[in-house]
């Protein structure tokens, strides 16, 4: 992206009134330019008719409406489809279509790149590069609600990147969305997934967002979230639950924990019976999650059996779970796997 220019994509809409008004026009104009971008998703200054050809001169000479372009599709038997997207300076991320009968679903991400270097995760190979500007992942899902031509449903932020390690940026980009004057999603349809950074959660209650949080957890204690997640170390899983009962407390929302199951690792029944103890008493619900097994990566899948008495024990502790369903798993589905094949390709 050309440094000089603005990104205006970004602008949420009390910036782009003031953006409006620094280059000398009315106020009235940052209502036709916001909805242009984030409701008519015009691909460039060019398609915005009601704007007269001077004004939309100065746009194209000071702003770049560049987010990200999709360049590579794969598309599952089940329907699910998984977008390679290129970013104006070059960087890849991914992004998931997911078809259900109440509606459609985009997984985005969030950085190009991560840092948390979770032992089973395709994202975190090469590390953290840079955290994604809100264009970058308003766009991941405008590009694909161009292509499907029907409004999606959900966002979920459980792509490539930890949300709350790029925390400006992300509750930005959720206002935007659930803006009024944009695409207006409800913030209850939108769910953010981390590993468990404390301090971001913490700060997160002061947004007054209404957003479903998903707690990464994989682990019942200590000693296995630290072999699994290097963020382990830094955060105790005691103080992750504390966090999530303070979140619950002040917001009313209920937390989600995931469970990707490693055989071996995390699956058998005493792991269940300390999980089921490590959350009674809050407000949540469990997402256990098959483990998609990724090249180069730890982990390998439980098996059906161990998956099914896992949530037995839990819903026997009285524990609300589920087993998430498998969609895409032909398609390298799992977070990274497809970002990793095109790098290591080229």
């Amino acid at each position: 992206m050309n440094l000089d220019k603005e990104d205006i994509k970004s602008f949420d809409y009390n910036e782009m009134k003031i953006f409006v008004e620094s280059i000398g026009q009315k106020s009235f104009r940052a209502k036709q330019l916001y909805e242009w971008i984030h409701k008519k998703l015009a691909a460039s200054f060019d398609d915005m008719t009601n704007l007269s050809k001077d004004l939309r001169k100065v746009l194209d000479e000071k702003c770049t409406l560049k987010g990200a372009e999709i360049i590579k599709i794969q598309e599952s038997k089940d329907g699910t489809r998984k977008f390679l997207m290129r970013l104006s300076d070059g960087n890849m991320v991914e992004s998931v279509l997911m078809l259900y009968k109440h509606g459609s679903s985009v997984c985005i991400s969030t950085q190009a790149g991560c840092r948390m270097g979770c032992k089973f995760c395709a994202s975190t190979v090469g590390g953290l590069i840079r955290n994604l500007r809100p264009s970058e992942m308003l766009d991941q899902i405008y590009q694909i609600q161009k292509i499907i031509d029907t409004r999606v449903s959900n966002i979920i932020l459980m792509g490539i990147g930890e949300p709350l390690d790029n925390y400006e940026n992300v509750v930005k980009f959720i206002k935007m969305l659930s803006d009024e004057h944009g695409l207006n999603i409800s913030q209850r349809n939108i769910t953010l997934s981390t590993c468990g950074l404390i301090d971001k959660l913490k700060e997160l209650v002061k947004e007054n967002l209404t957003i479903t949080v998903a707690i990464s957890l994989h682990a019942p204690n200590d000693t296995i979230r630290q072999e699994i997640m290097p963020i382990a170390y830094k955060y105790s899983i005691t103080d992750i639950i504390d966090a999530c009962r303070y979140y619950i407390e002040k917001t009313g929302r209920r937390i989600t924990f995931e469970y990707s199951m490693m055989q071996e690792k995390n699956d058998k029944p005493e792991h269940a019976k300390q999980l089921a103890e490590l959350i009674k008493g809050l407000n949540c619900h469990v997402n256990i999650i098959p483990l998609n097994p990724v090249s180069g990566r730890a982990g390998r899948r439980s098996g059906r059996m161990n998956i099914q008495e896992f949530k037995l024990i839990l819903e026997k502790n009285h524990i609300n779970v589920t087993i998430r369903r498998e969609m895409g798993s032909d398609i390298d589905a799992a977070c990274g796997q497809l970002r990793k094949r095109y790098v290591e390709g080229r």
